[in-house]
Order: C-alpha cells, then sequence, then structure tokens
C-alpha cells in the first residue's frame, strides 16, 4: 500500500462507514424478498451477513454491486450512494460471486492481467500487481497455470486475489466457500481476515455457515428479508442470552443454521 492509499484510507474511515445500507426494500414482482433493511459495515472490520439460503442475501448482494437498481432505501460505499455516484461507488468495491467467474481457458496471470485492464490498469502495472496479490494469497507458484487445473479451493483464492488487484476499500464476498472441503474454506477465510488486519479493508461476507464466524465479527442475521439483530457476535450472545451464535441464531429466527462441516 502506498503512503497516499494509507492516508486516504485513513481519512475516509475517520468520516463514513466503508457501507451504509439505510432503508433498503425490494420486491420481485409482488413477493417482498428484503423488508426495511438497514445496517453498516466499519472500514477496517469483518462483518458477517448470516442467513439461510433464500433469506434475501444474494439479493442485497446485488443491489450494492448495482445488478439490480435501488428502488426503496438508499445504499452508499463509502459516502457515494451507488444509484447517484455509482463510478465514485463502485471503484472503493472489490467483489467475489457465489457462482465462479475466472475464465478456465486462460493462465492465472493473465486472468488478472484481463481484470486489471477493466479497471484501466496498463499491461506493466497490471503485471506488478498481479504478482504482489498473488505472492500475499501464497498463489505465486500458480501464475502460469492454466485455471482449469485448478481445484476448486483455488480458483476461489485466485478469485479472492483478483477482488483486491485494484486496491479496493470494501470487499464483498458472497457465500465464498460454498461446495468445498474443511482446509480449503479455513484458507479462504484466513486469507480474507488477513487483508481486514494488513490492509485495514472492510469486508462484508454472505454466509449461511455458523462456524465462519469469530467472536470479535460484527453479525447481521437476516431472516426472511429482514434484519433480526445486528451487532458485535459478543453483544448478540448478550442479549439473547444464547450460549452460541447458534443458538442465538435459532433464538431470533426460529429456525437452524448450518455449522459447516464441509461438503
Amino acid at each position: 500500500m502506498t503512503l497516499d492509499e494509507k492516508l486516504r484510507r485513513e481519512t475516509e474511515a475517520v468520516n463514513v462507514a466503508a457501507l451504509e445500507v439505510v432503508g433498503v426494500s425490494h420486491f420481485y414482482g409482488k413477493r417482498k424478498a428484503l423488508d426495511d433493511v438497514s445496517f453498516m459495515v466499519e472500514p477496517g472490520s469483518f462483518t458477517v451477513l448470516l442467513g439461510l439460503n433464500g433469506a434475501g442475501k444474494s439479493t442485497l448482494f446485488s443491489l450494492i454491486t448495482r445488478l439490480y437498481v435501488t428502488r426503496a432505501g438508499t445504499i452508499r460505499i463509502f459516502g457515494y450512494d451507488v444509484n447517484r455516484h455509482p463510478g465514485e461507488a463502485l471503484r472503493r468495491l472489490g467483489v467475489v460471486f457465489q457462482p465462479r467467474t475466472l475464465d478456465l481457458e486462460l493462465t492465472v496471470m493473465q486472468n488478472l492481467i484481463y481484470h486489471a485492464a477493466l479497471h484501466g490498469i496498463g499491461p506493466g502495472e497490471a503485471k506488478r500487481r498481479a504478482r504482489d496479490v498473488l505472492a500475499r494469497a501464497n498463489l505465486a507458484d500458480r501464475a502460469s497455470e492454466r485455471v482449469r487445473n485448478l481445484s476448486g479451493g483455488y480458483i476461489r483464492r485466485v478469485e479472492i486475489a483478483r477482488a483486491f488487484l485494484h486496491r479496493p476499500d470494501l470487499l464483498l464476498l458472497d457465500e465464498a466457500t460454498v461446495g468445498l472441503d474443511v482446509k480449503a474454506r479455513a484458507d479462504i477465510i484466513a486469507q480474507v481476515r488477513s487483508l481486514v488486519a494488513s490492509e485495514g479493508i472492510g469486508v462484508l461476507w454472505t454466509t449461511h455457515l455458523i462456524d465462519e464466524i469469530a467472536k470479535t465479527d460484527s453479525v447481521v442475521i437476516l431472516h426472511e428479508g429482514k434484519i433480526r439483530e445486528k451487532g458485535l457476535a459478543t453483544e448478540i450472545l448478550a442479549r439473547t442470552g444464547a450460549p452460541d451464535m447458534r443458538a442465538a441464531f435459532v433464538k431470533v429466527t426460529g429456525a437452524e443454521v448450518q455449522q459447516g462441516d464441509g461438503p
């Protein structure tokens, strides 16, 4: 991280939230998928959006990334409204979607250079940044390998490295560990948490797996399109009187959540 980037992040961190979702609702026809959803992700924090499949997590993700247009409520990224100032908002954002999005026929390095070009980064700088993010993710030895030959866990790790290539201040990951084994899941979570610690970025991590939550995380529990609880994991446990997050989730939603023992 350059000195200018560090100063910019410190300045933004003092003034505004990394992500602010205010009163957001969304309909599919007459069905309400999100109902007056509000929460924040602070800079330098790991925030877990926890909910079962169908809770509305992917819909919210699509609104934040502007795949869908927000028609009720407001979404801001470092103070920039994603509808009114999409360029300023989205350039601060890195995204890892649930479906795999790498080109399987290209090498890891070729995928990263292509992504960099989409962000207006020249070839020389793209190669330098690609080498840097791959080294940080312990993937330098995979740079020349075709993506088709990588395991699911390695593909996901490359996607996370790619999402950080343009040096965003906020990283969104939608069910990033789905279908992976226990070790691959642990490696990916560790990779993302290291970015929070070393780079001071904000992270919104959507999941339905309870064991991906640490006691120091902020947690937003989304169920049937509504926020049922939010705050630090320790605060939620204290308010609900539950012994652990699984019990807290059941108490506030009446539904069971998966532990995440691997596929």
